[in-house]
């Protein structure tokens, strides 16, 4: 079955244009036929009226040559000495011949017999056979001999020409749905940027009245989505700034609480604020980021991740070579990747990453910790904004619940996939799969 939108418009158009042009080839010739058929009777009877007339014309004594060649006009002559007194009714073909000779001539359809088709043939068919009395009382009668091969053959050029017009209907039908699909792909594509990218460029408005009313509708609701992020971002940002001064105020208050229990208690729940606030904004950055698509190499990325781990003491190990350059934010990915590490160090105590590359040329990237794990329906609900399980997540742990929210938002924007799984070998799996261009190193 054919899935492709195009492919079916072409299959669609093509099967009815072939099937149009073979109603219209059918009908063609059948008229065609039916042309040949009633020319060659009407020459035919031309034919056998002139060879009657001739007959007519001819002393008696000088029929017998005419009655001998006759056969090769496709008509038979015998002289008979009366016509009998059963006859059929007059066919067509006698009263056609009977009006192009007049009320001198009496013709008379007789019994229909068989004859031999020619001297050669083994078969037998029906002849039409007429009887015709001359002006001198002569009576003959005389049989239409079925022609060989009615209708000619159809010349080698037809196949060409019908060939040709195959082929040129195939072309048709291909420019007719590239053109009228290729709007929709660009449409579809724009989504899909869209989706990745907030800021990619408009789409362009070209084409007929309603494909620019359909780009230009797209790209006013870029423009609003846009500016509805901006705002929010925008909001948020003003928000924490205003927080952060009388935080600041009150954690120098706190400082004068004298019991050291309660202190400690006030301050860590102002860090906490402190902490949630930061990610907010970070979250709303990570959907909203300003930052240039590069191509890099994945490889350095990972390199520089499991570096800077490995000199701030954490156990980070790489393993694998993508070979791979992607088209990406480096900053936001970067990010991503952190996010990523640092949930396996804060919950699993290590981290090994590896990195591969599969058949359709996309980066996979698993990050492999040594904890628990999560139960199965947790899975999916640990990427909701804020959402924390409480016997691993707590407020002690320092979690704000926005580390994997922020990480799939960037990871959606580069057009990727980042999920979540138990291993086998016990502790919590992420893959991120991102698109990208094979290299040699």
């Amino acid at each position: 079955m054919i899935k492709s939108l195009s492919g079916r418009v072409f299959f669609v158009l093509l099967v009815g244009v072939i099937a149009s042009a073979s109603l219209t080839l059918w009908l063609t010739l059948g008229e065609r036929q039916r042309s040949l058929i009633q020319y060659r009777e009407s020459h035919f009877l031309e034919r056998a009226e002139q060879l009657i007339l001739d007959l007519d014309a001819l002393p008696p004594e000088n029929r017998v040559r005419l009655l001998q060649i006759a056969p090769r006009l496709g008509i038979k002559i015998n002289p008979i000495s009366e016509i009998g007194a059963t006859l059929p009714e007059n066919s067509q073909n006698a009263i056609t011949i009977a009006e192009k000779l007049g009320p001198d001539f009496h013709l008379v359809s007789l019994p229909s017999d068989d004859c031999l088709q020619n001297n050669n043939a083994q078969t037998i068919t029906a002849c039409e056979i007429f009887a015709i009395t001359l002006r001198d009382g002569k009576i003959f009668s005389f049989s239409l001999l079925p022609r060989k091969n009615p209708i000619p053959p159809l010349h080698i050029d037809f196949y060409f020409y019908l060939i040709f017009f195959l082929l040129s209907i195939g072309a048709l039908t291909y420019f007719v749905t590239r053109m009228t699909i290729r709007p929709l792909q660009q449409l579809s594509q724009a989504a899909l940027n869209l989706g990745n990218d907030i800021n990619h460029p408009p789409l362009l408005v070209s084409g007929a009245t309603e494909l620019r009313q359909a780009s230009n509708a797209f790209n006013a609701m870029q423009a609003r989505i846009r500016q509805y992020i901006q705002q929010r971002t925008h909001m948020l940002a003003a928000i924490t700034h205003d927080l952060q001064t009388p935080l600041t105020r009150l954690r120098l208050r706190l400082e004068k609480v004298e019991d050291p229990q309660l202190r400690e208690r006030l301050i860590a729940d102002m860090s906490s604020m402190q902490d949630m606030i930061r990610e907010g904004l970070a979250l709303a950055r990570s959907m909203d980021s300003n930052e240039n698509m590069q191509t890099m190499d994945l490889d350095s990325l990972l390199d520089s991740v499991v570096s800077d781990a490995c000199d701030a003491g954490q156990p980070v190990q790489l393993e694998g070579k993508s070979r791979m350059s992607i088209k990406a934010q480096p900053q936001a990915l970067l990010r991503c990747v952190n996010n990523l590490v640092d949930n396996a160090l804060k919950y699993g105590h290590y981290a090994n990453i590896s990195v591969q590359q599969d058949a359709n040329h996309n980066a996979t990237i698993r990050i492999q910790d040594g904890g628990d794990g999560l139960p199965a329906e947790q899975l999916e609900k640990v990427f909701t904004p804020f959402y924390r399980i409480e016997t691993s997540r707590s407020r002690d742990s320092g979690g704000t619940g926005l580390g994997l929210t922020i990480a799939r938002n960037i990871c959606e924007q580069h057009g990727g996939k980042l999920t979540l799984r138990n291993h086998p070998d016990g502790g919590l799996e992420a893959t991120l799969v991102l698109p990208g261009n094979p290299f040699l190193q």
